[in-house]
């Protein structure tokens, strides 16, 4: 089970849009982190990703092990999730 879920977006990125209203739909809360608003955190999201894109979803578990998701990856971000 999810513990905590940060997703780190843009204000243009379409994809950001679509995991945060999945989620949203799923019943699953979520910290964002604006990269626009906080350019300071973008080394956070390269660092754990390895990928300059977004949208970057970290599912902390409750082990507290963290799953890095880059992009809108359903196959990846539902069990994730679960």
């Amino acid at each position: 089970m999810a513990k905590n879920i940060t997703i780190f977006t843009t204000n243009t990125c379409a994809y950001c849009v679509m995991v945060k209203k999945w989620l949203t739909q799923k019943g699953h809360s979520y910290e964002e982190v604006n990269i626009d608003q906080h350019p300071e955190r973008q080394a956070e999201a390269l660092q754990l990703s390895g990928a300059l894109t977004v949208p970057v979803t970290v599912v902390t578990k409750d082990n507290d092990q963290k799953e890095v998701i880059v992009g809108f990856n359903l196959s990846k971000l539902a069990p994730a999730v679960a």
